[in-house]
């Protein structure tokens, strides 16, 4: 029997919490969105946050930006922007074009939840941060009760906001992690003897039946737009029968990484006041 994990149950427990935090404290906080051009999924996450900030009583601002903008223009009103909120993102993915590391660097490090300016994510890095980039959060809350502790863990893709923080984050609780990413020769045979698979690349039907050991753990944290539906990694319903437990896409690791990056912003009032 698989357990198909409800992402919006704990999301949930997550988003009621963050909402106590702030009538109890009340807290005056906003979170600005930046968004270049006009990806659906992008889009579809940004509501995801829009929701859940009316749900919490946080204040919300979208910016949208055309493909067409030049990067300093950008990082000017990153700035700008950033002066004026509480907490502050930059939508990924990003055009090409843009140099997304001077980007992510003009957002202060007080506001940046997502923890992608290279002053937060080295401090995760050092671990000399209380707070923990959104999608790393979610994994571990879907792991939450698991004895991670020797456990073979596959991570596919090496992306900033999957692959490499979730890798340190795995090998923080004393399992062996094996990171892949596009130039690795045969993933089935490094996934075929995982405990636990997390996939994090945005390829459909990258993950199937044929590739899991029986009884392994499957998250799902990829995405991408097929005939205007959200898909995940995983085949969900070529693996259901054989996993124990696997996060669906839509309404797994998603709506628990929004929950999880309203509660950064909590935590970053918190630590800087």
């Amino acid at each position: 029997m698989t357990e198909i994990i409800d992402g919006k149950k704990i999301a949930r427990k997550i988003i009621e919490k963050v909402k106590r935090d702030v009538l109890k404290d009340g807290l005056n906080l906003k979170l600005s969105v930046i968004l270049v051009g006009n990806d659906p999924i992008s889009v579809s996450y940004i509501l995801q946050k829009k929701k859940a900030c009316y749900e919490t009583g946080i204040d919300f601002s979208l910016f949208n930006f055309p493909l067409s903008i030049k990067k300093e223009s950008l990082i000017e009103d990153v700035f700008e922007i950033s002066k004026e909120s509480s907490a502050l993102i930059i939508q990924l993915p990003l055009p090409h074009k843009l140099d997304t590391y001077h980007l992510f660097d003009a957002i202060e490090v007080d506001k940046d939840v997502d923890l992608l300016s290279s002053r937060a994510i080295g401090r995760y890095y050092s671990g000399d941060f209380s707070i923990i980039p959104p999608t790393v959060s979610a994994i571990s809350e879907i792991l939450k009760g698991e004895d991670l502790v020797g456990k073979n863990v596959v991570v596919i893709g090496s992306g900033r906001l999957v692959g490499r923080p979730v890798t340190h984050w795995i090998s923080s609780q004393k399992a062996t992690v094996t990171t892949l990413n596009s130039s690795t020769y045969d993933i089935k045979s490094f996934t075929k003897k995982a405990d636990i698979v997390i996939s994090g690349v945005g390829k459909s039907g990258l993950v199937r039946r044929d590739m899991i050991k029986k009884g392994s753990i499957i998250i799902d944290a990829g995405s991408a737009s097929e005939d205007n539906l959200i898909k995940g990694d995983v085949v969900l319903k070529n693996v259901i029968g054989k996993a124990s437990k696997v996060s669906p896409v839509p309404g797994g690791v998603g709506p628990i990484t929004t929950a999880c990056l309203l509660r950064n912003i909590i935590e970053l009032k918190k630590i800087y006041g």
